[in-house]
């Protein structure tokens, strides 16, 4: 799919002069560089020609140094990474919540990576979440292992899974629940072995930038964890989330909210003319002031 002449493009893009080993502590290195340094975004879809969620594509704008995108395209361009570097990595169905009553959906909106083989003393399973598709997130690789898990300050919640995993810690990743961190966008996640195959992918894929409904369409945002710190712009409010405060505020201005897409969130632009500049800011402004003018709901 890659090759290796992709494979050194992309961790320069990290950061990372040489491959780290298939260690925890390399997958902890190369998880952590690959959140802070390449932003989730959803500005092509926004834009009306969304990226295509084949992992080979992904890993081309990955090694370029152009926009990767979603979930599903981060993840894809990072499982195959991972993979290059000799960890074993295996793939889960992701259902993404926000409000209460669709904690029990099924659809397919969020694909879950898992590295196994890399046993520690709080997890003898050696099984690993590693995630670069959240936007807001852990910055580390969590343990698949029930109860809290600090990382920089913020604490995760990973639950029981279903059947027999509901009856003690689980030690593999066969199915497990998700707590996200206070004060974030979506509230938890449902892992488990449902359908994740490429073309459901393709097919969730194409509801997501394709739709009309899709909440992939309503505003721009681009995230990135740098740390302790969940940056974000969403629509026309900078955001900068840490566990002992929140600062946040409006860009008023145009340059302003260009800059902070480019120069904090580092958002890759070179392909957006003007012309898509410029709408794109009157689009999000009417926006912006029907959200306001509806309260900040």
């Amino acid at each position: 799919m890659g090759s290796t002449a992709h494979r050194t493009a992309y961790l320069a893009r990290l950061g990372l002069p040489e491959a780290p080993p298939p260690t925890l502590a390399g997958l902890r290195a190369v998880h952590r560089a690959h959140v802070a340094r390449i932003p989730y975004d959803n500005l092509s879809t926004m834009l009306g020609r969304p990226d295509p969620v084949d992992p080979a594509a992904g890993v081309v704008r990955a090694a370029g140094g152009t926009r990767i995108g979603y979930c599903f395209q981060q993840n894809g361009a990072f499982e195959w990474l991972l993979s290059e570097l000799g960890f074993s990595v295996s793939r889960r169905h992701g259902h993404v919540w926000s409000r209460p009553e669709d904690e029990l959906g099924t659809a397919l909106n969020h694909l879950v990576l898992v590295v196994s083989d890399l046993p520690a003393e709080d997890n003898p399973g050696g099984h690993w979440w590693v995630d670069a598709g959240l936007g807001e997130g852990f910055a580390e690789p969590l343990p698949i292992v029930r109860g809290e898990h600090v990382v920089d300050g913020w604490s995760f919640g990973i639950g029981a899974g279903y059947g027999a995993q509901a009856a003690g810690r689980p030690t593999g990743p066969a199915a497990w629940t998700y707590r996200h961190l206070p004060g974030g966008v979506l509230r938890g996640i449902v892992v488990t072995s449902r359908d994740h195959s490429p073309t459901t992918i393709a097919d969730s894929h194409h509801t997501l930038s394709g739709s009309a409904q899709s909440p992939f369409r309503r505003v721009v945002v681009a995230q990135r964890i740098d740390g302790p710190a969940q940056r974000t712009v969403r629509g026309l409010v900078h955001q900068v989330l840490t566990p002992t405060g929140r600062e946040q505020q409006d860009l008023t201005s145009y340059d302003d909210w260009r800059a902070a897409l480019v120069d904090d969130l580092l958002l890759p632009v070179d392909d957006v003319t003007e012309g898509e500049w410029r709408s794109l800011w009157e689009r999000t402004t009417t926006s912006h002031r029907a959200w306001d003018e509806a309260g900040r709901p």
